[in-house]
């Protein structure tokens, strides 16, 4: 499985968080199988988005879309950091 890390400062998080949701159908159909969303402890307005994606490829080519850049603007993201990961291994303990 291969996964997207993002962090990013959001100037709203219930705002951001409406458009999130309101996009699930794109994130779907572009690649996006599972997602959480996490926060700093002592930044609230610092979101983490970890998600797993059919390939890095789609990931890359959703999130680097114009659509994309203009939903980031319209949510009042801030300087997304992206990082692309290939799973090596899992557990649970």
């Amino acid at each position: 499985m291969q996964h997207v890390l993002i962090i990013h400062e959001v100037a709203d998080y219930e705002a951001w968080k409406k458009v999130f949701d309101n996009a699930v159908g794109i994130r779907r159909e572009a690649g996006e199988r599972s997602y959480q969303v996490l926060r700093y402890e002592n930044e609230p307005r610092r979101i983490v988005h970890f998600s797993a994606w059919t390939s890095i490829a789609d990931a890359r080519a959703f999130f680097e879309s114009t659509r994309l850049v203009q939903i980031r603007k319209d949510a009042g993201v801030k300087a997304p950091d992206f990082i692309y990961l290939e799973q090596l291994e899992s557990g649970t303990l």
